[in-house]
């Protein structure tokens, strides 16, 4: 039997900053916040927690609210590029370590961003099922707060952390997954990157122009892979790159009223507003489902995901 969904579960910090006090420090508007960016507040992790604290503070919940066990765990992946320390060991082995996880399973990192957890599930999927394994766990923290300026008004008022973690099995799981469609435009690799001053640089207007003209394709491919229309998707999950964004990438592919924003809250958590999407606002009723996610690299990550009978 093919690796699935089985269950999703999340972490936010209690912490955060107030967006629209941050906006007029950074002589912005409450207009701007609201309609454009979204982000009301953002989460915080607090100075003590490393991005192997909040991957763990997501394990345990999954732990906690399903019926899977450290022993149970063959092998977890940790979408990541804000890793522990200085990225060496990989931040899965420590990990592994807080979890107290069994010698045997397989633990690496993927170092991508806003698509990586799409494909993750590619990649998550593809290890288990050539390597004969039955549960897996994917992860993804990605703590920008680390790398953010707050006095740069490009950054500061979009990025939150959070983690995530899927239990990927063979047995009962609730999705199927696929098929993919994923990219890169590397001619716009330093839209989004970290410079020599340590911090997160972003040209907005690039990242922007390259979403709404790649992810409506991209959709229309994994929907022809898939052999269905448009109108049979329940649901989108994109990328919460903004509200603006999402809107109008909702118009462009045709599912307006169907693709929600929930960074309200939290902000942009990168790696991770996937899977919250994907753990809070998806319906027993839906059937299929769309995930995209979009940004670092520039790169796109697209699939389908089918409710299993």
């Amino acid at each position: 039997m093919t690796i699935g969904i089985r269950a999703v579960s999340v972490y936010s910090p209690d912490d955060y900053i107030d967006n629209v006090l941050q906006a007029e420090k950074l002589d912005s508007t409450k207009e701007f916040i609201t309609d454009k960016i979204g982000m009301l507040r953002l989460a915080r992790k607090s100075n003590k927690q490393e991005t192997t604290d909040l991957a763990k503070l997501a394990v345990e919940a999954l732990f906690c609210a399903h019926s899977i066990t450290s022993d149970d765990v063959e092998c977890l992946i940790l979408v990541t590029q804000n890793p522990d320390g200085m990225g060496l060991p990989h931040s899965s082995a420590i990990l592994h370590h807080k979890l107290n996880l069994r010698t045997s399973c397989v633990v690496f990192d993927i170092s991508l961003g806003c698509s990586g957890y799409v494909q993750g599930l590619s990649i998550a999927q593809s290890f288990m099922q050539s390597n004969g394994m039955s549960n897996g766990v994917l992860v993804t923290a990605d703590p920008y707060s680390t790398i953010i300026n707050k006095n740069d008004r490009d950054t500061a008022m979009i990025f939150g952390d959070g983690s995530s973690a899927t239990w990927l099995s063979n047995d009962s799981p609730v999705w199927d997954i696929g098929p993919f469609d994923f990219g890169t435009d590397s001619d716009q690799y330093n839209a989004l990157c970290v410079e020599k001053d340590m911090y997160l640089h972003m040209n907005g207007r690039a990242v922007f122009n390259f979403a709404a003209t790649r992810v409506p394709e991209s959709v229309d491919r994994v929907l022809n892979k898939a052999k269905i229309s448009i109108i049979d998707i329940d649901l989108a999950l994109l990328h919460q790159g903004s509200k603006f964004i999402v809107e109008t990438l909702a118009r462009r592919i045709g599912l307006e009223g169907k693709t929600p924003f929930l960074a309200e809250n939290t902000g942009n958590t990168v790696s991770s507003s996937i899977p919250m999407l994907l753990a809070t606002k998806v319906s027993y009723s839906a059937k299929y489902l769309l995930l995209s996610g979009f940004g670092v690299g520039l790169s796109w990550a697209t699939c389908i995901l089918k409710k299993r009978k």
